[in-house]
């Protein structure tokens, strides 16, 4: 009788099955625990990330667009910043919100992303086992050696985002940034495009822009320096001129444009050639240089029928007819 051995192979060792059965055993968290934890983490953050921004594009929304039933008539003046409404060109300033919404929204977006991110690497290093000491501290030597190259261009980006926050300017506005005067173009977080008078385009770095003098938010005001003669009565010289503004807010091409009666402050300067006399007026935004040309010319003209001269420079030579002897000893020709 011949006897034969039970074949073993590599699937029907029990031996190599108890092995893979134990190593299965010992790694259960590994294989499972930490790709479920990973994914966990992965899902929370996006989840978190679709809750904020969409709380971002609510808040922006809101603050930056004005309510359905209110006008911009009813709305209240706030002292400060205020709301720099753009009389002249409503689609302008429809233009100017929807630019701060969408630049200020996918920044607050982006810094969001960038946040979470930061988190969940890290959050899913350290379920990897890998220590996030040695990696903390050179992302921070990156960082600060990044942040002193770089500094001026964080100064731009931060200065952009606060002046679109605090609508300082906007597209269409009228402003002075020191060398740079004329109309706003564009609004970024690093540039604003200023077009001057004569017509070229300026490019200044929001960080470079200390100081902002803006022509078009909540009123103006129209300043005439009006010279006359000393001789002339200065009682119907501010009648003269008290008459002529109200006649031109009486008109219906300028009734819209000036927001008060046009008042005369009195006598400004005397001057070595006449007085001065300064009339005021407080009109809606970028009107008042055309405001003021228009006073100018109908002051001229109710001087000229009131008989009120306009003083010139004058000068006064004297002629002596008599000259005096030459003293004894003196060359004479």
């Amino acid at each position: 009788m011949s006897h034969t051995s039970p074949p073993f192979g590599p699937a029907t060792d029990p031996r190599l099955a108890a092995s893979w059965s134990d190593w299965i055993g010992d790694h259960t968290t590994a294989l499972i625990g930490i790709p479920l934890r990973i994914a966990l983490i992965v899902v929370i953050l996006l989840v978190v990330r679709a809750v904020a921004k969409r709380a971002i594009t609510r808040v922006v929304q809101r603050v930056l667009e004005p309510p359905a039933g209110e006008s911009e008539r009813s709305r209240p003046r706030r002292s400060g910043r205020g709301a720099a409404v753009l009389h002249r060109d409503r689609s302008r300033a429809k233009q100017r919100r929807e630019q701060r919404a969408r630049t200020i929204g996918s920044v607050l977006s982006s810094a969001v992303t960038i946040v979470l991110f930061m988190v969940g690497v890290a959050m899913v290093l350290d379920q990897v086992g890998i220590a996030l000491g040695p990696l903390l501290a050179s992302a921070g030597v990156v960082g600060l050696a990044i942040g002193f190259g770089a500094q001026s261009l964080v100064a731009d980006y931060l200065s952009g985002l606060l002046i679109m926050v605090e609508d300082q300017y906007g597209v269409g506005d009228s402003v002075d940034l020191g060398e740079a005067v004329g109309e706003v173009e564009h609004v970024g977080l690093r540039l604003t495009h200023v077009r001057d008078l004569n017509g070229g385009l300026w490019h200044i770095r929001n960080g470079e822009i200390l100081r902002v003098r803006n022509d078009s938010q909540e009123w103006a005001r129209a300043v005439l320096d009006v010279a006359v003669a000393y001789d002339a009565n200065l009682d119907t010289v501010y009648r003269v001129l008290e008459d002529t503004g109200r006649a031109l807010r009486q008109e219906p091409d300028f009734t819209d444009l000036l927001l008060e009666d046009p008042a005369v402050w009195g006598v400004q300067s005397l001057d070595a050639d006449g007085v001065l006399v300064r009339l005021a007026v407080k009109t809606v935004p970028l009107q008042q240089w055309g405001i003021t040309r228009e006073l100018r010319r109908r002051v001229k003209d109710a001087l000229d029928e009131a008989g009120i001269d306009i003083p010139f420079p004058q000068r006064t030579v004297w002629v002596r007819t008599d000259a005096p002897e030459p003293e004894d000893g003196a060359l004479t020709r």
